[in-house]
């Protein structure tokens, strides 16, 4: 999508001062952009196309220089419209999928792979959110002896995840009560999402043949199972952080307070898995940048996720960093290592 209120020139000088800036973490001259992109006109001509943008709000002038940078407007601008989409070069996608697909199968330890390869690649923070306990699907489940009046529900979930739920009862029961009511629980709930176990487990243990301390047992599980298949949010269902450090070379990130407000966005998990979590309903790629999050904390940076897909399970996967970041390379990254995941999960 073009903005129609830039000109062709507009465009192309737009385009090379972000490229300089991003590059150089310089602000950009008339002089400079002209010995390098070669645009066949006058440095004079660019100082007065650069006048033109800062008055249409696409670039800014610090005090201290007298180049320009761009702003939050540009940068959208360059993301919809002017920058090239680039495929991930072979090298990286290597180093991705070793990143990603090698290693632990459980979820928790694939989404902490992601965020720590997508950092080392896009040299930005890595972030993951793991899909929801609800969309997961039970594998299966099993019953072990606590005490005389409690039992241990071990959840075994997709992704090799696994829950556990304490279970009061009336007096011990049989080993062989134990295994028969196991047993009618995995045939009637394995292969289904905690969420459609809570909505019909009365109606999917109605006619189940037991003895009568497995019907006492199933009783239970029929009046407590919006608690017991209700989990508390858990790994999956909070931020994975790759290394901050990674950020703390960019001169973004030179002065304290910068620092600081990083740290104490990442401090705020809830806040984040918020912000991830309607970008995975949204689906596909999703680029904020700066003052588009209408966040204090979230000034300054720009956020890259994509939503990343395996049967009933969705979450999503990027990157955030300065608004000056390399949007071709961090883009490609972030798509490929989306698909990745979700064949991994598949």
């Amino acid at each position: 999508m073009s903005s129609p209120e830039l000109s062709d020139r507009e465009r192309q000088v737009l385009e090379a001062v972000i490229r300089s800036y991003v590059e150089t973490a310089e602000p950009a001259g008339s002089r400079a952009l002209t010995r390098r992109f070669r645009m066949g006109v006058s440095p004079a001509t660019i100082r007065n196309t650069m006048a033109d943008l800062e008055e249409k709000g696409f670039l800014s002038h610090p005090h201290t220089s007298a180049g320009r940078v761009p702003t939050d407007k540009a940068y959208r601008v360059y993301v919809d419209s002017l920058m090239r989409v680039t495929e991930l070069a072979p090298a990286d996608r290597e180093r991705l999928l070793g990143g990603i697909a090698q290693g632990n199968s459980a979820i928790e330890s694939i989404l902490r792979r992601t965020a720590q390869s997508l950092g080392v690649l896009t040299q930005e923070l890595g972030v993951a959110l793991g899909p929801r306990l609800d969309q997961i699907v039970l594998t299966r489940l099993e019953l072990v002896r606590v005490s005389s009046e409690k039992l241990l529900l071990v959840l075994t979930l997709q992704g090799g995840a696994v829950r556990t739920v304490f279970i009061e009862v009336r007096g011990e029961m049989a080993d062989t009560v134990l295994v028969e009511v196991q047993l009618v629980l995995n045939e009637r709930l394995a292969g289904m999402s905690l969420s459609d176990i809570r909505h019909s487990l009365g109606l999917r243990l109605r006619d189940a043949h037991t003895t009568a301390e497995g019907s006492e047992l199933l009783n239970i599980f029929v009046q407590e199972g919006n608690a017991l298949f209700d989990l508390p949010p858990s790994a999956e269902d909070n931020v994975v952080l790759g290394q901050a450090s990674v950020l703390a070379d960019k001169p973004e990130f030179a002065s304290g307070d910068a620092m600081r407000k990083l740290i104490t966005l990442t401090e705020k998990q809830n806040q984040l898995a918020s912000l991830l979590r309607s970008r995975a309903q949204a689906g596909g790629l999703s680029i904020t940048i700066g003052s588009e999050h209408g966040d204090d904390l979230l000034g300054g940076l720009t956020v890259v996720t994509a939503e990343y897909r395996a049967g009933a399970l969705n979450g999503v996967i990027g990157v955030i960093g300065p608004t000056r970041m390399p949007y071709e390379k961090v883009i490609a990254v972030v798509r490929h290592a989306s698909q990745l995941v979700a064949d991994v999960l598949a």
